[in-house]
């Protein structure tokens, strides 16, 4: 009777390591599978990431050439804003004397 339950033991224990092995042995496999998608996602975000950088430097670089030609307008709006104005000034005065 003691062999049965030790061949009962002995039958349970085999098959208890044999199953736990494959649980492990799967449980392994998706760990390395989420590792990889984690890998191929971190990789496409980072790919994503970078052109938005070039593409906001480019934008940039726009901006900062729209911005000086702007200040460059600006600049001969000012000087034309002041000989108009002495001119204006001058006008004036003629007016003034010649009445």
């Amino acid at each position: 009777m003691e062999n049965i339950y030790s061949l009962l033991i002995a039958v349970i224990s085999v098959l208890g390591s044999a199953a736990a092995f494959r649980f492990y042995e799967k449980r392994a496999i998706n760990k390395e599978r989420d590792d990889d998608f984690i890998k191929h996602d971190c990789k496409d975000r980072i790919s994503k990431l970078e052109a938005l950088l070039v593409e906001s430097s480019r934008e940039k670089d726009d901006l900062r050439k729209m911005v000086l030609d702007l200040t460059k307008e600006v600049a001969a709006l000012t000087v034309k804003v002041e000989f108009l104005t002495k001119e204006n000034d001058e006008l004036n005065k003629r007016r003034r004397i010649t009445k």
